[in-house]
């Protein structure tokens, strides 16, 4: 076995369609071979002890079990898929849970049931990609997909009006071309930059949405420091005066003097009170270790055991 030899791994609606990965090893191989049914202008491979001791060899396969597959991937052959293949597992794995004879808790959940679930795994993900913990960003990132699956099988099963996860992609797929034509319709004069990509961003989803308001569309659920965030970077662009702003509320003029000056008051402040988290917990350690019941300190003993002097906590 060689490093040139692979299984190809295809999807049968589409067999002609080669992951991008796989093409300089077809072209390097010593032979090339397709599963019999593919519907592939390739020969068949030979018996599978045979090809698993042949050298430099690729086979196309519609499905990992099939018995060529195996004996290749046993003897050591890598695998290639098409980018998003896993995606489709992943659809077929919440059918089988939504349907008939699978998960009876799967089958209950509505889209109301599901907001918390929602709500938490994508601050749960927000705390992997502030820890940096890669392995914790490659699962929350699951369990925010498994949301969007989810409540996708079940707007599938909506009577009046359903749609699925097709139908959600394709949506997605029109979305980003219709709002890159710099990038898929030939040019855009009106994007030179990143800067200049945003703004054209928001022209063209305001000519595509039709919206009466300058506020139309913003999530009103949102936490309420990013929600006022929001709200001044959207009247921002049509140029609404800044002493139009509430005045009403210290809290609101923070948030909005933060995001006029080009800051993330949401992160900002989520930055200070998770450092704080974590100098609770250290002085709390701190006091364990010296011998001390957290739960009984006073200030003198929060001071004692803080982790930086007094009033540097930020």
């Amino acid at each position: 076995m060689t490093v040139g030899t692979a299984v190809v791994l295809v999807d049968p609606a589409r067999p002609d369609v080669l992951p991008l990965a796989a093409l300089p090893l077809v072209r390097a191989a010593g032979a090339v071979f397709a599963t019999p049914g593919l519907g592939v202008d390739l020969p068949a491979p030979p018996a599978p002890e045979t090809l698993a001791g042949l050298a430099d060899v690729v086979l196309v396969a519609g499905d990992a079990d099939d018995p060529g597959a195996v004996a290749l991937v046993s003897a050591g052959a890598r695998v290639v898929r098409a980018a998003g293949s896993g995606l489709l597992d992943a659809v077929a794995v919440m059918d089988r849970l939504r349907s008939p004879g699978g998960c009876p808790w799967d089958a209950e959940q509505t889209h109301d049931s599901l907001r918390r679930y929602l709500r938490e795994e994508s601050y749960e993900l927000l705390d992997a990609l502030e820890d940096g913990d890669r392995a914790a960003m490659r699962e929350e990132l699951g369990d925010v997909l498994l949301q969007v699956l989810f409540h996708a099988r079940v707007a599938a099963e909506d009577p009046d009006d359903p749609f699925d996860v097709d139908d959600v992609a394709a949506g997605l797929v029109g979305k980003l071309v219709g709002r890159h034509p710099h990038v898929f319709a030939g040019g855009d004069p009106a994007v030179r930059d990143a800067a200049s990509q945003v703004h054209r961003w928001e022209e063209l989803k305001q000519a595509e949405k039709r919206r009466e308001s300058s506020v139309d569309g913003v999530a009103l659920a949102q936490p309420a420091l990013a929600l006022a965030a929001k709200l001044v970077a959207r009247t921002r662009r049509v140029n609404l005066p800044p002493d139009l702003l509430p005045t009403g509320s210290r809290l609101f003029r923070l948030a909005a003097e933060s995001e006029l000056d080009g800051g993330d008051p949401e992160g900002e402040l989520r930055t200070v009170a998770r450092r704080f988290d974590r100098d609770v917990r250290a002085a709390e350690r701190a006091a364990r270790d010296a011998g001390v019941d957290p739960g009984s300190m006073d200030e003198h003993a929060w001071r004692r055991f803080w982790p930086r002097g007094v009033g540097q906590g930020d």
